[in-house]
């Protein structure tokens, strides 16, 4: 077995991209397991809209291109329009959600690409909600970085729980949130957001979000 291990991670748009760049790749560099980030494809642009159609595809050509590498992704339920067993979720628990939906992808992708070793080379990580969610690992660097009272901040965790249960509805999802509390009313989750994330730090948001503990877990553990 090898003492290092290389995945590419499909995400939804620019800012995952980054995060997985800036944020995991060093992180997960440090344990031997190299991660590089591509955009889901779709005819004529990157990025957004995320349907497993396309989903599918990118996750093949990868397990195609080479027989030593892993293949992930990193969307999120959030706004989620097509998936399979997208249409059997009624009142599951976040968890629940994401188990089956991943299970469902995973199912999809062996039965596809099983002759690939996608059995054993393929990761599925469906976030519950936006890639923002994370940034709520850490009451006092997100709230001194939107400069408000960081008890506005442990409000929001104290009713939703944990931040991968924050609530994904128009006026309540984390990107959302984050807009209220800017006094500009705008959050830039592509430079603001990578930069809370980085003084967050990984190992604070798997000590916080389960979900996302649980993908990385999977991925260390490919290495034996």
């Amino acid at each position: 077995m090898s003492d290092y291990m290389e995945v590419v991670a499909i995400v939804e748009g620019r800012t995952e991209q980054i995060f997985v760049e800036r944020v995991l790749s060093p992180y997960l560099g440090n344990k031997n397991i190299f991660i590089t980030a591509a955009q889901i494809s779709k005819p004529g642009q990157k990025g957004g809209d995320v349907k497993f159609s396309r989903a599918e595809r990118d996750i093949g050509r990868f397990l195609k291109q080479r027989p030593d590498i892993y293949v992930t992704h990193f969307f999120d339920y959030y706004g989620l329009k097509e998936w399979p067993a997208l249409d059997t979720i009624l009142n599951q628990s976040h968890t629940e959600i994401a188990q089956l939906l991943n299970n469902a992808a995973f199912a999809h992708i062996i039965q596809s690409y099983g002759d690939y070793q996608a059995q054993n080379r393929f990761i599925p990580y469906m976030a519950m909600h936006e890639f923002e969610a994370l940034l709520f690992s850490d009451e006092i660097i997100l709230a001194d970085a939107l400069d408000v009272d960081v008890g506005q901040i442990k409000a929001i965790i104290t009713a939703c729980e944990e931040p991968e249960k924050i609530n994904n509805s128009r006026e309540t999802a984390p990107s959302k949130r984050l807009n209220q509390l800017k006094l500009s009313g705008t959050f830039k989750k592509t430079t603001e957001g990578i930069s809370i994330a980085e003084q967050i730090g990984v190992e604070k948001m798997r000590q916080r979000c389960p979900l996302f503990n649980e993908w990385l877990s999977q991925l260390e553990s490919k290495l034996g």
